[in-house]
């Protein structure tokens, strides 16, 4: 995940070809891929599937789904006017990534994430509609959709038809969006603690816990990570590789 949670962090078991991490970063670890791929992966699929599920939920704001659909749009048209591919051919393998296969720690991170930011809450919204309890899961379900939806967009992005910079910018904006979501989401878990609100002390715990847990750490990817270190070695081998073209 980049801002986008891939392998080894897809959203279920079952295996699938080899595809880059896209949690919250979907350029950064090198793998191979083939010239031609299909136009949605089982992580995909995966990844539309939570985010229609908790939009059937009625607890996703007309803000959140607007931005997702703004976003779609906005891709393709930065892709077509700011950053158009390298490569003229829509078929060609993807651009080069940010980071080679030889990195360790990435991989670790990029799991991590998705244990966090995807594995974990959406157990705890489970568990929560299994209680009964919606207004409980309210506050955490924002984050939760517009990730998958990040996943998803990652997706497809992964071709030849999109640019390094696009790619980058996908984790980076999504990743943005979603502090906002999670500082809503612990504002409410704190609330509920002060209140009571009616639920066993393991679970507010539990809820408090994760909404602190998120914030870190997407903080730390966003500021800490995407901005100073990922997005200027994405736009320097853009540029770079363009140079060489002209």
């Amino acid at each position: 995940m980049s801002g986008g949670v891939g392998p080894p962090c897809d959203i279920s078991l079952p295996k699938e070809e080899p595809h880059e991490p896209d949690a919250f970063s979907s350029a950064a670890v090198k793998t191979k891929s083939p010239s031609r791929r299909s136009f949605f992966t089982f992580r995909q699929l995966n990844a539309l599937a939570v985010a229609v599920v908790l939009s059937a939920s009625g607890m996703i704001s007309p803000e959140n789904f607007v931005f997702v659909v703004f976003s779609v749009f906005y891709i393709y048209f930065i892709s077509r006017v700011a950053f158009p591919p390298t490569s003229p051919r829509s078929d060609d393998p993807p651009p080069p990534v940010v980071f080679g296969d030889k990195n360790r720690i990435l991989p670790v991170y990029v799991f991590f994430g998705s244990v966090i930011g995807l594995f974990l809450p959406i157990a705890y919204i489970f568990q929560g509609i299994f209680e009964g309890d919606k207004e409980g899961i309210k506050a955490a379900v924002p984050h939760v959709f517009l990730l998958a939806s990040q996943v998803f967009l990652e997706g497809l992005t992964q071709s030849g038809r999109f640019s390094l910079p696009v790619r980058v910018l996908v984790p980076v904006f999504y990743n943005s969006m979603r502090v906002l979501t999670i500082l809503e989401w612990l504002r409410s878990e704190i609330s509920k603690v002060e209140v009571g609100f009616g639920r066993s002390a393991r679970r507010l715990m539990v809820g408090r816990g994760l909404a602190i847990a998120n914030m870190a750490f997407w903080s730390f990817n966003l500021f800490g990570f995407l901005l100073p270190f990922y997005m200027p070695k994405a736009f320097k081998i853009y540029y770079s590789n363009s140079k060489l073209k002209d």
